[in-house]
Parts: C-alpha cells; structure tokens; sequence
C-alpha cells in the first residue's frame, strides 16, 4: 500500500491587531480553512488592541522605561502589568467557547497567563531597587508579550479541536551562535543575512519534535539579540521570525495576515484612485519599505529571497481576498522552472503569473511604475566643502561623522564641493540630541545649511530604468503642478526615482505621478471602500 504523501507546510502570521480584535475568525475560520490540504505553522506578534502604540509591547517597553528612569513610578508599573494581565485573561475568555472555559487546558492556560504577568512584575521591581536593567533581561520581558498571545491563540485553537501547542525560541540566537556576545554583535553586523538565516536551523530541531498534526504557535520575538531585538531588528521582529520559520519548514509560502487587501499603488487614504496590486517583486516591496510604506521589514525580504519562498499579504477581515503576492528576488534564486504559487494548490507558476501583470515577456518594457510613496519629518542638508580637502576625503568626513552619531542617509547627491542629504528630522528625542551634535561637527568640514518641513516621495518599479522617457514625464507633469523639487537621487537598485518637496506640496506630488506617470485617473473612490486602515501595515 503506497505511503500518503505528507501535506506541505504553510506558515500563517498574524499582526497584534488581527489578534487582538479578530482572534474568533482566526481560530475558527482562517486557520481550519487550510488544514485540509496543509500543515499550517502560525506566528503571533503580542497582542494589540485598536492601535499598535497601545499594545502589549508598548506598554512593557513603557514598564521597562519606568523601570530603568531616575524617577521611577511603581504605582504605574503596577497598573500597566495589571492592565496587561487583565486584558489577557478577559481575551482568553472571550477567545474560547462557554463549555470549553473550565476545561484544564483552559485553566492551566490562565494559571500560565498569572505566572508570566507575576514574573514580570517581581523583574521589573527588581530592575527598579537595582537601578539597571542587562538587555537580556529587557529582551525576555518584551517576549512575554508574544507568550501571552499565543497562549490565547493556542487555547482557542485546542478548545475547537484543533491541536496545538506553543512553542517560544528564545533560545535560538545562542543556540545557532554561541553565547560570545562580542563575536554575536560582529557577526551580525558584518552579515546580517546570514546570521539570521543560520536561526532556522534551530527552529527546524523545535519543530521536528512536533507531534504529527500540531499546529505549532510560535512566539514572534527570538532569542537575545546583540544589544536587544528591539535596537538589532526593529518593531518588524515579528515578519522576519515567520519568514525564517517558513525557511526552517522549507514552507511552499509564507502568508502574513494584516487589516488591509495587501499593497496599494499609494496610500489609498491619501490617494483616492489607488488600486490594489496583485504581485509585486521583493525588490519592489523592499523599495517600498525603505521609503515609507511599511510593506515588510527588509530582513524579512531578504530571508524570502535567500529561502526562495514566496510571501502573500492577505485580509483577515476579507479572506477569501487574493491579496498581493511578493515574489523572492530572481537574482537569489532562479525563477525558472514552476518556483509558483502552491497556496490552495493552484500551482501558478512564477513566470506566468510575473508575465500575466507585465514583469516578464515582450511587453515587460511598457510596464508603467508600480507604486508610489512617500516619507515624512525629512530635512534636507546642504554641506558645502570649506576647500581644504579634496573630494574624496571631504565625503569620507561626512560621512564618517554621520554616522559616529547615528545619522541614516535617505537620499544624496553630489558635486566636487558640494553634498545634499536628505534625513529623517528626529526632533526632540534623544536621535535629535544626537543630530544637534552632529551638526555642530559638521562645520569643521563646511558651511552647513538646513531646509526643514520636507517630505520624500519615491516612484518604484520594476526595471525602472528600461521605462524610456519615465523620468521626462514625472517632472514635466510636476512642473506643470508647480510642484518645487529639492534633490533628486536614482536609486542603486535601479528601481526607484526619489525626490524632495516641502511636506505640504508631498500629496499633490503623489497625484500627480499617480495620475499622469502610472496612468491610473482620479475619483475612483468606490474602488477603494475597503482601504480603511493603513494601507501596507
């Protein structure tokens, strides 16, 4: 008698939001919907509730604050790990069935719920009479936010007959790399890529263990970075942990599960004609990223791209939506052959489905722009070389010195005397402190002028530079909008035109484009009713 064939595996991520506002349709909807045809890994972010700035990890990152300050406040450290608490405990009820709510696995579930919350009220106390806290101990506060929700997912699952379980990796940064902890941060630093891809390998041991079956629920935050996820990584920690989970799996596609249809042409708050896109290429989502739209974190693009696994952005709220598909980079990894689409066992190969929305074949180089977008709170600086260096060392100093202070670069051009930056402005925050000094630095190697209220609006598409005559026509149509440009920059990728304009001119400038560059017309409003929240995240 032949051996059944294995079901692939799928990896499911879902937002804090999605969690904590639509957990009933996850559990008993979306994730039974695949089981059929699938072994379905999922990935929780902390639960959140209407807004990520109210969550479960901005209120631990706000204890940890209170925790490590001059002026501690024990009264609202106590609310907010009470606040945490409760809300955990009322979503766990919520998140069940009546019957199911006095079964053991539901009861252990809240006994498991009280010890993290009490374990992280006894640290946080401890951190506060100590007056310090160490990153790793910060790193495994913050992950009890992920714990907490997937206890409640892995509970509601089980009480609908679905088995799972959890599963927390805060061990696999040292078990993939030692515990050296100058030897980690080098690493990471020189090879990024790599260094995280090397973590699927003990994902991969975690997993095999599984029983037949389970649905595995796995904690979002991974291991203790160098000098903490949060300062390593980002907030887009979640992303790149299911991303490296569906490289451990060797998943047939990682799908990530937001409140919006997937990606837009543009914000369709801002942009009333923007039209949902149904594939995009990594290389566009990361462009996309990088200037604004919060697509997907870049580390996670490039972990799809090393892995070869395509990414689907899907609805909670509509899904049985398409939503948009981001294709791995053909440049990590050949797409010939059928690298496709598997989801539902649709079997589209890649080249088709690139060639049916104009990436590929003998149109490919009419293809228009894809997107556009912009990002705000941007200062353009103007440095003008004092004359007593030549240019290569009047570059190396700037640069030099941005970065001693931890300034990024979003765009640049140049002369021999001359250089144009343009920056994210980080205000009064301690990234401004940094970027008084920096400018005060700064005219030891020239004069320095500073233009702020600026914002930069991006044009990405693929092959951007075979679109013969594109750029003629952006700025003629911005011209004739008397729309002012400050700097202009091709990025290296050669995907992507990028611009400055003051911030009040950077939707006009966004219609513009949108309406005489990509050719997509104004008042289309009845296509977008269903863009209510931000549009990519």
């Amino acid at each position: 008698m032949p051996h059944p064939v294995p079901k692939p595996w799928l990896v499911q991520k879902y937002g804090g939001t999605s969690i904590g506002k639509l957990l009933t349709s996850i559990t008993s909807t979306i994730i039974p919907s695949y089981l059929g045809t699938h072994n379905v890994a999922v990935v929780c972010s902390a639960r959140s509730g209407t807004t990520k700035s109210a969550g479960t990890t901005s209120l631990l990152l706000e204890a940890i604050q209170l925790a490590t300050s001059d002026e501690a406040n024990t009264e609202r450290l106590e609310e907010i790990i009470s606040e945490i608490e409760n809300e955990h405990l009322g979503a766990l009820k919520t998140a069940v069935r009546t019957e199911a709510y006095m079964s053991p696995d539901v009861l252990r579930t809240e006994l498991e719920i009280r010890k993290d919350c009490e374990w992280v009220r006894h640290t946080l106390k401890d951190a506060w009479q100590r007056g310090e806290m160490e990153n790793e101990i910060s790193d495994r506060i913050l992950s009890i936010g992920e714990v907490l929700a997937c206890r409640i997912v892995a509970a509601s699952l089980n009480a609908r007959g679905i088995t799972s379980t959890v599963i927390t990796l805060d061990t696999i940064v040292q078990e993939a790399h030692g515990h050296n902890i100058h030897l980690l941060t080098n690493t990471f630093k020189t090879s990024p890529t790599t260094f995280l891809s090397a973590l699927a390998v003990p994902i991969a041991s975690k997993l095999a263990l599984l029983p037949p079956g389970t649905v595995p629920i796995i904690t979002g935050f991974f291991g203790q970075m160098p000098n903490s996820l949060i300062s390593s990584v980002g907030r887009g920690y979640t992303d790149l942990c299911a991303a490296l989970t569906a490289s451990a799996l060797s998943a047939t596609a990682l799908q990530i599960w937001k409140e919006v249809d997937g990606i837009f042409t543009a914000d369709p708050r801002k942009i009333k004609a923007a039209r949902l896109l149904a594939t995009v290429t990594s290389e566009e989502a990361a462009e996309l990223t990088y200037y604004g739209s919060e697509v997907i974190h870049p580390l996670t693009m490039a972990q799809i791209d090393v892995a070869g696994i395509p990414l689907r952005l899907k609805n909670v709220m509509n899904p049985e939506g398409s939503g948009t598909m981001i294709f791995p980079s053909e440049n990590a990894r050949s797409s010939e052959g059928s690298d496709g689409e598997v989801e539902k066992g649709r079997g589209i190969e890649k080249a088709l489905f690139m060639k049916k929305h104009g990436y590929y074949g003998p149109h490919s180089s009419r293809r228009r722009p894809t997107a556009v977008t912009s990002k705000s709170d941007i200062c353009v600086l103007n440095i003008r070389s004092n004359g007593t260096s030549p240019p290569a060392s009047f570059f190396a100093r700037t640069a030099l010195l941005l970065e001693k202070y931890d300034v990024a670069i979003d765009l640049i051009s140049s002369s021999q005397q001359m250089l144009s930056l343009a920056i994210c402005c980080p205000g009064s925050s301690p990234e401004g402190l940094r970027f008084e000094d920096a400018m005060q630095e700064l005219g030891a190697v020239g004069s320095v002028a500073v233009m702020n209220g600026m914002s930069i609006v991006s044009v990405v598409g693929h092959k951007l530079r075979n679109m013969v005559g594109v750029a003629a026509e952006m700025f003629d149509a911005l011209a004739k909008a008397r729309v002012n440009i400050y700097l202009i920059s091709q990025g290296a990728s050669e995907i992507s035109i990028s611009f400055v304009v003051r911030a009040q001119d950077a939707v006009t400038a966004m219609e513009v484009v949108h309406a005489n560059v990509m050719g997509l017309p104004l008042q289309r409003e009845k296509e977008n009713v269903f863009a209510k929240g931000p549009w990519l995240y």
